[in-house]
This record gives C-alpha cells, structure tokens and sequence, in this order.
C-alpha cells in the first residue's frame, strides 16, 4: 500500500509531555494519543520537530517510539521522526530504531549545513536505501534554512525506491502545483501548514501534518474530511471558527504554544526543555481567554 493510500487525512505532529523535573510524563503521553485517536485523526507522527526532538535523548526517543505503538495498539498508523544534518547518523539510527510497527519515516531536510539541491539529493538517497520503511520528506524552510526545490522533490520520487512522499510547508504555491502536477501518481503530498491546509488540498494535496491537532483534533480531522470530500465551504466554516488558534500557536515558539493549549486543556503539565520555555503571560492569557469563549460543536 502506498503512502498516499494509508496516510489520507490528519496526522497529527503529537507533543512530547514532561514532568517538572523534564523527565518524559509517559501517563499523559498516552492520554495524547487517546485524545487523537478519539477526535478522529487518522495517524499519528512521533518524534517530529513538535516533539521537541533536538533535546531528547535517542535511549528517550527509542523509548517514546516503543511506548506509542505499545499505546496505539494498531488502531492508527504511526510515523516516526527520524532526521538530522549528519547523514551517516542518520543512518545509523534508521537501521538501529524499533520501526517494525512504523508505516513510514518522516524526516527533515539537513538542517544549518546549507546544502545544494544535489547535496540533498544524495542525503536522501541514502536514507531511503538504509531505511526498513518509506521514506516522507520534510519540506520546512524556515527551520532548516534551505528549501528542497520541486525539481529536486520530482527527482527523488521519481529516481529513488523508498522515496513515498512529502509534507510540504514551504507556503510556495507554484512549488506546490509543480510537484503536485509531476510526481508519480502513488507519491503522497501532504501539508504541514494548518493555516493554508483547505487551499493546498484544493490543489490536490491528501491531508495534513497538523500542530494545531493536538489540541483541537476532532475540529482538525473534521475540516480535512470535509476539504477532501470537495465540501469546502463547511470545511471554511469550521476553519474560521478556529482560525485565530493558528497564531496563537506560533506567536513565541512551537511547541509552547500548543503545549499551553493542552495545559489549560488539563491534559498535560506546561513544561518544555531549554532552550524552549512556557509561554509569556500575557500570551498564555489570550489561549485562556480563547479557550474560555470557544464554543465546539
């Protein structure tokens, strides 16, 4: 089954929640995943930059993986994080990570170092020939600091087995229509903007990676079933009604921001590692005062 088939819909970027003295709170991680998976997402991704990845340790990330899928218990896909800017480590932890139970491994363009759209072409490569699973790109500009040009996306899908899709959160659109015009027909191209997720599945797109679904997943996965039935006008009003969530979210940093969601939403403890901190107080007011006048259905 290709990754256009079994990641349709919402996926969601899931938090990595902490106790106070920053050891992972592994009792309301699973309290995450139920919360997803009851709201009606369709899969779950672990380990992503929303996790706070760059501050775990691997023996920490081997043991998150384990606990998800022991959690999950197979009621939806689970994608695993997996990405650096050192090719060879990357490598190393793709033969060495549990991801028997992973349908694909989504990883980032090396980040910092810079490299051409050759450069990324060969790390690529060699992650899709070390890895047990698909391969999801990870187009994210401005975190890593280089885009991975369309052209470059084209070659990949099209030259390299392995090779199964991408989140796409570049916010070019002409980027989009051209890798959603030449990529191979099975080669899944899915969001990782909230905000502009309904334009980008109007295109073609089949989903979206999602932040802001932690905290509302029933109103996420909601909008992209709609959007992907062609109903956009149900999924617009549903949109607006969480839009200014969308940058509540970023306004300091993610993950703090969705973090103070689900910390007012009582499902985890507001901690976050260094270098990432809570929200300021004035920030996490306006969640508290969203929250307090938002209405679901």
């Amino acid at each position: 089954m290709s990754l256009k088939s079994s990641l349709r819909g919402t996926g969601v970027a899931i938090v990595t929640p902490f106790n106070e003295d920053h050891t992972i709170d592994f009792e309301a991680l699973g309290k995450i995943i139920d919360f997803q998976i009851d709201g009606g997402i369709e899969y779950l991704v672990t380990l992503g930059t929303t996790g706070e990845t760059p501050t775990i340790s691997k023996e920490e990330q081997v043991q998150i993986i384990e606990y998800t899928y022991e959690k999950v218990a197979g009621r939806v896909p689970v994608v695993v994080g997996i990405g650096g800017n050192n090719t060879q480590a990357v490598v190393e932890q793709l033969k060495s990570f549990p991801l028997e139970k992973a349908v694909a491994v989504l990883s980032s363009a090396p980040y910092y170092s810079k490299p051409s759209q050759e450069g990324i072409y060969q790390h690529y490569k060699a992650l899709a020939a070390a890895s047990p699973k698909p391969i999801l790109l990870y187009n994210v500009p401005h975190r890593t600091g280089k885009n991975i040009d369309a052209e470059t996306v084209i070659r990949l899908a099209k030259e390299v087995p392995g090779i199964g899709g991408i989140k796409e959160a570049c916010g070019n659109f002409t980027q989009f229509a051209k890798i959603l015009r030449d990529a191979p027909q099975d080669f899944l191209v899915t969001s990782g903007e909230d905000d502009i997720a309904i334009p980008q599945i109007a295109m073609g797109m089949q989903g979206v990676i999602t932040v802001a679904g932690n905290a509302f997943p029933k109103e996420v996965s909601t909008i992209v079933r709609l959007a992907l039935e062609g109903k956009f006008k149900e999924a617009t009003a549903l949109n607006n009604k969480i839009l200014d969530v969308f940058t509540l979210l970023f306004n300091e940093n993610n993950p703090a921001g969705v973090k103070a969601f689900l910390f007012e939403k009582g499902l985890i403890k507001n901690e976050l590692r260094l270098p990432v901190v809570p929200l300021s107080a004035p920030n996490q007011q306006k969640i508290k005062d969203f929250l307090n006048s938002y209405k679901a259905d």
